[in-house]
């Protein structure tokens, strides 16, 4: 069972409900260290205390604001949780509202919500309520120093809850310049009938990122020794002819799902060798 996030109860009405949180995604990357260009050793970034002049250890760190210059009003860990409101302990619904009006751009981190044995039965109540009316509900949440607002929402085996940016956390669109632009009626009725073509079920398994597998293969590559050639990117150039671009995507064969594709080829030492023997030739 993974660790959890947060423990406390979600609350509506006069319904208390144990819950625990677990996060439900994360991202997968390859991350590289930073070495000496020197020698190759890994540099570190130790805690180092430039008044003192010594490495500082973790026990001797303590928290502080700066309200001003160099100047700091320091705060003990008791100190910090008196400032907790009620929703670090519990999560009160505060009202429900229909999914489909929910923004995805205020979504930002995904939990699994889980119930505790002895709220097992209310937990099934309120996912099968907000299942059958297609409503989600909306709490507030306090972890990690923050108030966030989340939304509670059922899912196929239970309830998901998504923290979300504050409507001051949105940042305004960029405005397009040069006017209305007029499309034309049979420009959008071919656009439409391109969606179509390209129309599928979501199966998310069918994505990949082909950028961390292409750092994959340069790695291992790398260290047998081998090089690797690269596939050429394809040349683009912006659509004149909006109407005959149209047209030609219609008549083309519809393109596969998104997959990953291999950029990188693994080259033997021989290849290699006798390529740059014909560098050098030529």
């Amino acid at each position: 069972m993974p660790a959890s996030t947060w423990k406390g109860f979600i609350t509506f009405g006069l319904i208390s409900i144990p819950v625990r949180l677990s996060p439900a995604a994360r991202t997968e990357r390859i991350s590289f260290n930073q070495l000496h260009k020197v020698c190759h050793t890994r540099l570190k970034q130790p805690l180092f205390c430039p008044t003192c002049n010594r490495m500082v250890e973790r026990s001797e760190v303590e928290k502080g604001y700066e309200y001003e210059k160099d100047q700091y009003v320091l705060f003990t860990e008791e100190e910090l949780e008196k400032a907790e409101p009620e929703s670090a302990r519990t999560m009160e619904i505060l009202e429900f509202v229909k999914v489909n009006e929910i923004d995805p751009l205020y979504y930002d981190s995904s939990y699994y919500v889980t119930a505790e044995d002895e709220g097992r039965k209310a937990y099934q109540l309120l996912m099968e309520a907000t299942k059958k009316s297609g409503y989600a509900a909306v709490a507030k949440v306090t972890m990690h120093s923050r108030e966030n607002i989340v939304i509670l929402r059922p899912q196929k085996n239970g309830l998901t809850l998504h923290t979300m940016f504050y409507s001051n956390e949105i940042r305004a669109a960029a405005e397009e310049g040069g006017g209305k632009i007029e499309v034309k009626e049979q420009e959008r009725a071919l656009a439409e009938q391109l969606i179509k073509t390209l129309a599928a079920p979501f199966e998310p398994e069918k994505y990949h990122d082909t950028y961390q597998e292409n750092l994959k293969t340069l790695i291992e590559a790398k260290t047998k020794g081998e090089e690797v050639t690269t596939a050429p990117h394809a040349v683009r150039a912006p659509v004149i002819d909006l109407m005959q671009a149209l047209k030609n995507s219609l008549a083309a064969k519809p393109a596969p799902a998104p997959e990953a594709k291999a950029l990188l080829r693994v080259v033997s030492k021989e290849e290699a060798t006798a390529k740059k023997g014909r560098r050098k030739t030529g």
